[in-house]
């Protein structure tokens, strides 16, 4: 088990029940970590809102970026792209508008929100980052549909 105490089948069943991510720290630049992932998340099917007030109104990956977790609502899963010193505030209202899941990326934690989040019934992932867990545990399959994925020597005759 890693900080956070979460088994291997507890992030299973929080992918597995999760469609909607509000990914909040979204870069557009593509070299930043938070860039990658939301292509790893929305090439395997997963519906993901950029949130960053500095980009409120551009896109990223053909999403529209929000400015405010609350925009991005209704939520299942919060993805925090920032530092560990900004989680409290961002948890507490991940809590109000009924996220199910909150996942900090590597290096992001919080246990005294990471406690409130538990207390309310919020499933908590801390220093994690999925496209690892994936290739971990093999949770997720690319959405062969997906247009960013369609190459045409894929498909031979």
């Amino acid at each position: 088990m890693s900080t956070d105490g979460q088994t291997d089948e507890a992030i299973r069943l929080a992918f597995a029940s999760t469609r909607r991510i509000a990914l909040v720290g979204a870069s557009a630049k593509p070299w930043r970590a938070s860039h990658e992932v939301m292509r790893y998340l929305l090439d395997r099917g997963f519906d993901v809102t950029p949130v960053n007030p500095r980009l409120d109104g551009q896109t990223i990956h053909g999403r529209t970026v929000v400015a405010r977790l609350a925009d991005a609502a209704p939520l299942e899963m919060v993805d925090v792209f920032r530092n560990s010193s900004h989680v409290g505030e961002l948890v507490d209202r991940a809590i109000q508008l009924g996220a199910k899941t909150i996942w900090m990326q590597l290096g992001v934690t919080d246990e005294d929100a990471a406690s409130r989040a538990r207390e309310a019934g919020v499933d908590v992932f801390m220093d994690r980052c999925p496209v690892i867990e994936d290739r971990r545990l093999g949770l997720f399959r690319p959405n062969l549909y997906h247009p960013n994925l369609y190459h045409p020597n894929l498909y031979h005759h």
